[in-house]
């Protein structure tokens, strides 16, 4: 409970804890088509739909032809907008793709942030070995498992407590919620092309495929899962051709 500087006394969220994220493809102008339509324009000028979609085989072996010999532009001429729910930590790794990408992250400072935090599932891996550079991670004991929930729920519920506690004596909402922690969720639209959620994937996600091993966060990758999954519904042939290729962006 906290109190206003006029004595009204305010009841303070409960925090809810999380272990997941969300990608939601709100819209999209993506299709295979469009990287045909972009390439083609350079030997045979303005072609139709119709005309792009005659030869199903040749169109296959352009795109990985495209695709394996490194022509990136024809990628490029297609757009997917994504709504995403994760950890600020999450987004903070998002913005260092910057090249054909573009973000509006919800704002602390015109609207009252929800007490959404995240607590690592049991699936996740707690434990780093090995040095920098040459590492990896492996399970926690219950002990540890039980040890980061409980630190982090602590946390967590003082830092909001403390947020709200400011709020309710007038304290601006831009400088309140310097006490909230990264692990608290955020929202944010993200808007990119083929050839960019490519180069994004090689990096954050793991995969038996790729011809340069990634190791990227197990938060960031699950967010990358997720996009990959929507991607490949609507540019089947070119994430064919990425995945046959290596998982190297053109």
């Amino acid at each position: 409970m906290t109190v206003t500087p006029d004595g009204t006394p305010t009841e303070t969220l409960k925090p809810d804890f999380r272990s997941d994220v969300t990608v939601d493809l709100v819209k999209h102008t993506a299709g295979d088509s469009d990287v045909l339509w972009a390439a083609r324009v350079s030997t045979a000028g303005e072609q139709s739909l119709e005309e792009l979609s005659k030869d199903p085989e040749r169109s296959k072996g352009l795109i990985n032809y495209l695709m394996r010999d490194r022509h990136g532009s024809p990628f490029e001429h297609n757009s997917m907008t994504f709504f995403i729910s994760a950890p600020i930590f999450v987004f903070r790794e998002f913005m260092r793709h910057r090249v054909g990408w573009s973000y509006n992250e919800e704002s602390g400072r015109y609207r009252e942030l929800e007490p959404v935090f995240y607590i690592p599932g049991e699936s996740r891996k707690l434990v780093q070995q090995g040095r920098p550079g040459k590492y990896e991670f492996v399970a926690g004991t219950p002990e540890q498992q039980k040890l980061t929930t409980r630190a982090m729920e602590d946390s967590y519920r003082q830092a909001y407590e403390a947020y709200q506690e400011m709020l309710a004596a007038g304290v601006a909402r831009e400088v309140a919620r310097a006490v909230l922690p990264v692990g608290l969720y955020s929202s944010m639209y993200a808007t990119c092309n083929a050839r960019s959620l490519m180069h994004f994937l090689g990096l954050r996600t793991q995969h038996e495929l790729a011809k340069v091993p990634s190791f990227p966060q197990r938060e960031i990758e699950m967010v990358g899962e997720q996009m990959e999954a929507q991607w490949a519904t609507l540019m089947p042939l070119t994430y064919a051709a990425f995945n046959a290729n290596g998982r190297v962006a053109p």
